[in-house]
């Protein structure tokens, strides 16, 4: 009887509850769809490197050495010599090794030197490899690879000519020794799409006439003497490894520490990525926070609407209650249509929420390379729901104690 009663009073007022319940609706898909960009996020930041077993480098800090190994953020405070990364690479223990050489800049994007083995090696998002949208691999000394937005933001395409700047914030470009682009990167959503990736040997070709960092005046090497060079490096900024067993990371990461030739740090990806969201993530704490304020609103909301409707519904209450029902009967009513209001709201909510990820997911990854997958909602999201409707109940007890102390007098009387 109450259950009728309560459906029969929601639909005479049918315009009043379809808007609390569409913002009950919108803000549950906006709280639920801001933890779903939460973990995606976090499961992407995480991803940005996969399958690398260590990360060397000169000795700082394990978040500095992921910053500008991975991210191309800052720099090194020192290089690591060519003959220590010769000797790491002959341990019996490494499986692969990919240098790293950074440094120099075109037009605000870094600059990455290393070899066509990065291409293979480097994975992301749980194992997935580098793919060519364009072109091919770098196969001459002065061909380049560049990142999808590289080539989005400067309007690149494959056999463009591209000059290297020295340095991150020089104005002296090595303009003698022009790169063509070989080929362009799919789109990853990592720090690979805002690199020119070029060879170590290329590195060393065009700073064939510098020297402590600055050209040498008057000084000017042919190109065609330049290929005939010995270009091998004498130095890299770090050094991916996988190793040929997970048993042996920790003994070869301890070695890398103890090295006795030059101080080196080898970092875990994994353990340095979880540190360095912990810097970063902070943000994720207040878009919760802004998320629930605005869940606690649409309840607020709510709650306003049904004390708007009481003084319309005093009449109806009084001839419940002179028609026998107990006040404890008004009260069930109003926190009963509270509930269907917030449950409806709540299972809206969620379906807008799919349809809406749905829609969005090829856009986001394509666009910003921000993974969203859409998969069977999760206990926390459940429970989220029943957190709403049990809020719900809780917000309409307000208006129903007060229904509750309404008597049949003041609700019969006719005031003027």
């Amino acid at each position: 009887m109450i259950l009728r009663l309560a459906f029969a009073s929601l639909m005479a007022r049918a315009l009043t509850v379809a808007m609390t319940i569409l913002a009950i609706a919108l803000s549950v898909a906006l709280f639920l769809g801001v933890e779903k960009v939460r973990t995606g996020a976090k499961a992407s930041f995480a991803d940005t490197i996969s399958g690398t077993d260590l990360i060397v480098g000169a000795r700082s800090g394990s978040v500095q050495l992921l910053l500008y190994s991975v991210f191309r953020i800052g720099n090194a405070t020192n290089n690591m010599t060519w003959e220590s990364y010769r000797d790491i690479e002959a341990r019996p223990d490494v499986d692969w090794i990919v240098p790293v050489s950074l440094g120099d800049s075109h037009r605000q994007f870094r600059v990455m030197g290393t070899t066509t083995a990065f291409f293979d090696r480097y994975k992301y998002r749980s194992g997935q490899s580098l793919s060519i949208r364009d072109g091919q691999v770098m196969d001459d000394l002065f061909d380049t690879v560049i990142g999808a937005d590289v080539a989005e933001t400067l309007g690149y395409e494959t056999g463009d000519p591209i000059v290297v700047a020295h340095g991150l914030a020089s104005f002296i470009e090595h303009d003698y020794q022009p790169f063509r682009v070989s080929g362009i990167l799919a789109k990853t959503g990592t720090p690979v799409d805002r690199t020119v990736i070029v060879s170590l040997k290329a590195i060393e070709a065009i700073h064939v006439d510098w020297q402590s960092g600055v050209k040498i005046p008057g000084q000017s090497t042919p190109v065609d003497v330049i290929r005939q060079l010995d270009l091998e490096p004498q130095a890299v900024t770090a050094a991916l490894i996988g190793v040929k067993s997970r048993l042996q990371v920790f003994g070869l990461q301890r070695a890398i520490n103890e090295y006795q030739q030059e101080p080196l740090l080898a970092i875990l990806p994994g353990v340095a990525l979880q540190e360095l969201w912990q810097i970063v993530g902070i943000a994720e704490t207040a878009l919760i926070a802004v998320s629930g304020m605005v869940v606690v609103t649409a309840l607020i909301g709510m709650m306003a609407t049904i004390f708007a409707s009481l003084n319309e519904r005093r009449r109806e209450m009084a001839i419940f209650r002179a028609m026998g029902a107990r006040p404890r009967t008004i009260t069930g009513l109003l926190v009963l249509e509270a509930a269907l209001m917030a449950a409806l709201g709540a299972v809206i909510g969620l379906a807008l929420l799919y349809v809406g990820l749905a829609i969005a997911q090829p856009v986001v990854d394509r666009a910003f390379g921000l993974w969203l997958p859409v998969e069977a909602p999760t206990l926390r999201e459940f429970s989220v729901l029943a957190g709403v409707v049990c809020a719900g109940v809780i917000v309409s007890m307000v208006p129903a104690v007060r229904a509750y102390r309404m008597s049949l007098a003041d609700g019969m009387m006719v005031r003027i």
